[in-house]
């Protein structure tokens, strides 16, 4: 039974995903964080119907990922508990275990 309902559950994400990226996107209105300059390299998002978002680099605007709601819900509140902070950069010599 717990099979069916993975199977279900991934044919909907996968259908989700297709239809996300069969959107046409071209005349969406992309936004970056505040204080960022036109000829900085920043993240850029634009909101896409039902709650979904798309998501580019500045530096190669042509690669769009595109999230879900859920997806994007997920990251963001991910991201402000700090599952994606990065490690701070070790010196020449530093052990890498700590």
């Amino acid at each position: 039974m717990a099979d069916a309902e993975d199977e279900d559950v991934k044919a909907r994400k996968e259908r989700e995903r297709d239809e996300l990226y069969a959107l046409d996107i071209s005349g969406v209105e992309w936004e970056c964080a505040p204080g960022t300059e036109e000829h900085e390299e920043r993240v850029e998002i634009a909101h896409l119907p039902e709650g979904a978002v798309a998501m580019r680099s500045s530096l190669d605007p042509e690669t769009v990922l595109r999230y879900t709601e859920a997806e994007w819900r997920a990251f963001v509140l991910g991201a402000r508990d700090g599952e994606f902070d990065l490690e701070p950069a070790r010196h020449d010599g530093e052990s890498a275990a700590r």
